[in-house]
């Protein structure tokens, strides 16, 4: 069995999220209502999307997850109702590139959250998921 120095610490080269995230392709306005969403997600693949107020400067403000989804509908609500920013609450938690896959995965169990948005100052340039941080433990290419 082959060790991976990340996971144990001995290699001076440590993987980062900027190893394993994907592209921010896919994000979404908060004026944009659920069932936007949802469609997006799905389309793209995915389940959760960055919520950015200003398509020029890509900050991102919040996250909404296939979860808040389900929670609206089981709610009884219509997603065609409700809009990303009934949900947006708290602001997103986020990470540099350069944050080892080690420290995202660790942050993301504490926090609670699933996903990351990978933020180059305070732009969007990625998302890392706890599916993503644990390819990058376990030595798995992205």
């Amino acid at each position: 069995m082959t060790t991976n120095p990340a996971v144990n610490g001995d290699s001076q080269q440590t993987l980062t999220v900027a190893d394993f995230m994907r592209p921010a392709v896919t994000s979404i306005e908060r004026s944009a209502h659920l069932a936007a969403a949802a469609y997006l997600m799905r389309q793209a693949n995915d389940t959760a999307l960055v919520v950015i107020d200003d398509v020029a400067t890509q900050v991102p403000i919040a996250v909404i997850t296939d979860t808040d989804v389900a929670q609206v509908v089981a709610d009884g609500k219509d997603v065609n109702e409700i809009r990303v920013s009934d949900l947006v609450g708290r602001v997103p938690i986020t990470v540099p590139p350069d944050t080892s896959v080690r420290d995202a995965a660790d942050l993301m169990i504490t926090s609670n959250i699933r996903h990351l948005p990978v933020v180059d100052g305070d732009r969007l340039v990625g998302m890392v998921d706890i599916t993503d941080a644990c390819r990058g433990l376990m030595g798995q290419a992205p």
